[in-house]
């Protein structure tokens, strides 16, 4: 095996792994020799070698057996002049997890999706996105910690990963560590199995940015909340920056201890609210932007977009898993992305997403709306002063339910399917000549999705 042949197998492991983890775990290795079918690998940090040989061993012995079938086993050590330590054997792929705190600690990888350039700013994350940036510009610290939490899928993690992402590009040379609350407990409990809490609280006290995601997961963990709070003492007391997510504020998380909860929230403490329908609409236009190369041939029709921002309110992750899955449906049975195609597609994820709107609900929104009453409005009576208000509705349940045009149509006084389909055909007309009728229908799916 020589270091052409390894250039060679780095650039599959590229491949294989994905750039963020290549960049993090594999380009920092360094092939030393082989002896005795065993390859050994120099590593900057023990930690470092343990998480390679713990995630990627068997797949570094499996390329490299490709080219040298004769290696039997992959080990990794420290290199001797890393931090004038003696050059220690880190276990090979069935190694145990981490068994010493080095003096420099890793971040946990990063995703490379997650940038401010990628981040979809609306007026539910517009003040979280502000304050993201301002800590990524790393000037002085006016808020510590930055606390920001939310629901699943708003945009935490994608934030926390945006600021690791700036802070690296525009400031190399500081310590920036990013985790979650879970790794921290477990290299925690690592160093107290190991006898090496001193080296613990000495590498999380000398960095320049903590990062900590959804730290309500140390809750009710003593020992650990007790580290936690001495550390962020330390890092405020060096005015270190420290920033902190969650999916409920300080005060709510329970079992958190109370002297946690006031130091987190002596900081800026930023709610990321639910989505709204204009910035739903925002991320499938990005989303839509960054699949138009994957797939160059695919045709989408309008209305699609508008489709989805409305119906999928839950949060960011299932509207792009929805508009992922739908790319990929519409390329492999090679036929445009229309609504009906959309809706055939998605009929599980529109079905989970539809749990508060019914078709009655709609036509007792859309009567008091109009102020007529319900029974004139799904009766037979034509008068436009009804008619049109019932085209409204017809509209809103095609569109926010998943009902079939036969079952809305028997919801409204057994009409034919043909019925349905021309009304909801005249209201999108009119939604694009008339502003009133455009502003009706915005005003109706806020309310009945409120």
């Amino acid at each position: 095996m020589t270091q052409e042949q390894w250039g060679q197998l780095k650039q599959k492991l590229q491949q294989s792994v994905g750039q963020s983890n290549f960049k993090n775990w594999i380009e920092p290795l360094e092939f030393a020799r082989v002896d005795d079918g065993v390859a050994t690998f120099h590593v900057p940090t023990s930690f470092l070698g343990n998480y390679v040989s713990q995630h990627f061993g068997d797949l570094i012995l499996y390329q490299m057996t490709t080219l040298a079938p004769h290696v039997r086993r992959v080990q990794f050590r420290v290199a001797a002049n890393s931090a004038n330590r003696p050059s220690k054997p880190v276990a090979a792929a069935a190694a145990t997890p981490e068994s010493q705190i080095d003096s420099i600690v890793p971040s946990a990888p990063l995703d490379e999706r997650f940038t401010f350039d990628s981040f979809v700013v609306g007026k539910p994350n517009e003040l979280a996105h502000a304050a993201a940036r301002r800590v990524a510009e790393c000037g002085p610290v006016t808020f510590n910690p930055l606390f920001l939490y939310g629901g699943v899928g708003l945009g935490k993690t994608h934030l926390m990963h945006a600021i690791a992402w700036e802070l690296k590009t525009t400031r190399p040379d500081l310590n920036v560590v990013y985790l979650s609350a879970e790794q921290f407990m477990y290299r925690f409990v690592q160093a107290l199995r190991d006898r090496k809490m001193m080296d613990f609280k000495s590498v999380f006290r000398s960095v320049d940015v903590l990062m900590v995601d959804d730290v309500q997961f140390i809750a009710g963990k003593d020992s650990t909340q007790e580290e936690f709070f001495h550390t962020f003492n330390a890092l405020v007391d060096q005015n270190k920056q420290i920033v902190i997510s969650a999916d409920r504020a300080p005060g709510e998380i329970a079992n958190l201890e109370e002297r946690i909860k006031s130091r987190l929230q002596c900081g800026l403490v930023v709610d990321l609210h639910p989505t709204d329908y204009e910035l739903r609409l925002g991320i499938l236009q990005s989303k839509v932007d960054r699949f138009r190369a994957q797939y160059p041939d695919l045709t989408l029709h309008d209305g699609v977009l508008e489709f989805l921002a409305h119906r999928i309110t839950t949060n960011v992750r299932v509207l792009e898993g929805a508009m992922t899955r739908l790319f990929a449906f519409a390329s492999l049975v090679r036929k445009p992305i229309t609504l009906e195609l959309t809706q055939d597609c998605l009929a599980d994820v529109l079905r989970a997403s539809e749990r508060k709107v019914s078709i009655e609900e709609i036509q007792r929104k859309v009567s008091d709306h109009y102020n007529i009453r319900l029974s004139d409005m799904i009766g037979p009576k034509r008068t436009r002063c009804y008619a049109r208000p019932r085209q409204v509705a017809m509209y809103l349940c095609k569109q926010m339910t998943s009902r079939s045009l036969p079952e809305i149509g028997r919801r409204f006084g057994g009409r034919d399917h043909t019925t349905i389909m021309h009304g909801v055909r005249r209201i999108e007309e009119l939604s694009l000549q008339d502003g009133q009728i455009a502003e009706d229908l915005e005003l109706l799916r806020r309310t009945l999705e409120g």
